[in-house]
């Protein structure tokens, strides 16, 4: 194949963020090849079979596929490419610090694909200042290849929406890298709003940071109405009616996923752990299923009940368990209750009954993910549900 066979090389092409983006723009006439190191799920997308639920991205998928929408473990597909997006997962320890060693390793693989015609761009959520680094890492080796970080901001789930309603943060170091990024991204949206690199970074770990503090003031209300056997969503409904200084204030709920929490703690590291608001928020947060477990413990005997816990992804009508908290609320029921059963109606795991039978057979049900399918179900009168959501309508109170 020729020099720039393809518009784009998404590296990291078949995860959450590379593949939506990958489809959005093959739709719109871009020659894409999504690369991607993991042969099973290539072999997955090059059947034509999605990996994970993204609403709207089916049909198109279908109809660009090994047209203008191309899959390859060849990693000179990079050198073939004119745009070369970078959507591989953050750089992170497992304490969450980040690892600038991982991306130069990265780097290290393609410098000898990469030449001063191209453009790189980086999509995934990196730790601020990173991009500086990665353009003196690329001069080192003498390349003058154009740079951006053009940050990914859909919410999993509505990606195909939300890459054409979204406006696009665009971030360089010349104009001349900032108008070609542009240009690509004007392919879905015309809203484009220009940062310099680190100012694009920290918005993005604002954002998600902003987010997740919002979710734990909502739980920690929750916790404070739950201690005094008040419905909080009594008293939320109340405040944010008709009120329009209380529209950012969110139901609570389980805050998980990959990214807002992992992206409070780069930001509580970027801050040399002076960020309390970011650690308060964690731990409001991630000690929600440990309150669950122990006002169920104040209440019932539950190391002889049978608790379920209803709905294992992140967050509602998705696949995706990555960092869900249900899995964190499985854990300590398994120390703490007699048994314990778990469903979801998307993803699949070891063990997992139908929600027909978790309601039937558990004496406890949780609703860990508040799922559309699981409006219908019915639960008999002695039967103690837990919903914090409120899905159900009946209060917050356990």
């Amino acid at each position: 194949m020729e020099k720039n066979s393809y518009d784009v090389c998404i590296v990291g092409g078949l995860g959450h963020v590379g593949l939506p983006l990958g489809i959005s723009f093959a739709q719109f006439g871009k020659r894409v090849v999504l690369y991607d190191t993991n042969e099973q799920s290539r072999g997955i997308v090059a059947s034509g079979r999605l990996l994970f639920l993204e609403s709207g991205a089916e049909e198109i998928f279908r109809q660009v596929l090994d047209r203008t929408l191309f899959v390859s473990s060849d990693r000179h597909v990079i050198s073939k490419s004119r745009y070369v997006i970078i959507a591989i997962g953050t750089p992170v320890d497992e304490h969450l610090n980040p690892k600038f060693t991982l991306f130069k390793k990265f780097f290290d693989g393609i410098i000898d694909l990469l030449d001063d015609g191209q453009h790189v761009i980086l999509r995934s959520t990196i730790f601020p200042g990173s991009t500086q680094k990665i353009k003196q890492y690329l001069e080192s080796k003498g390349k003058k290849t154009r740079l951006s970080f053009c940050p990914e901001r859909i919410a999993q789930g509505k990606a195909m929406e939300e890459l054409r309603s979204l406006p696009q943060i665009v971030s360089a170091f010349d104009e001349s890298s900032l108008n070609e990024a542009r240009d690509l991204f004007s392919v879905l949206t015309e809203d484009i709003v220009f940062l310099t690199p680190i100012e694009a970074e920290l918005g993005k770990l604002f954002t998600n940071a902003w987010r997740y503090i919002l979710f734990s003031i909502s739980n920690q209300f929750l916790q404070i109405a739950n201690r005094e056997g008040v419905d909080f969503y009594r008293i939320y409904d109340a405040i944010t009616y008709k009120y329009p200084r209380a529209a950012s204030f969110p139901p609570a709920g389980f805050a998980a996923g990959p990214c807002l929490f992992k992206d409070t703690m780069q930001l509580a590291a970027y801050s040399d752990n002076n960020f309390f608001l970011g650690h308060s928020a964690m731990l409001i947060n991630e000690g929600l299923p440990n309150y669950i477990v122990q006002r169920l413990k104040e209440k019932y005997r539950i190391h002889e009940k049978t608790v379920g816990i209803l709905g294992m992804a992140f967050k509602a009508n998705i696949d995706d368990i990555r960092e869900s908290l249900s899995y964190k609320l499985k854990k300590v029921l398994e120390i703490e209750a007699g048994a314990v059963l778990c469903s979801d109606v998307y993803a699949k795991g070891e063990g997992f009954v139908s929600a027909e039978r978790l309601v039937r057979e558990s004496d406890i049900v949780i609703l860990g993910t508040p799922h559309r399918e699981y409006a219908g179900l019915v639960f008999d009168k002695d039967k103690v549900v837990v919903d914090i959501w409120n899905f159900y309508g009946k209060g917050s109170v356990f």
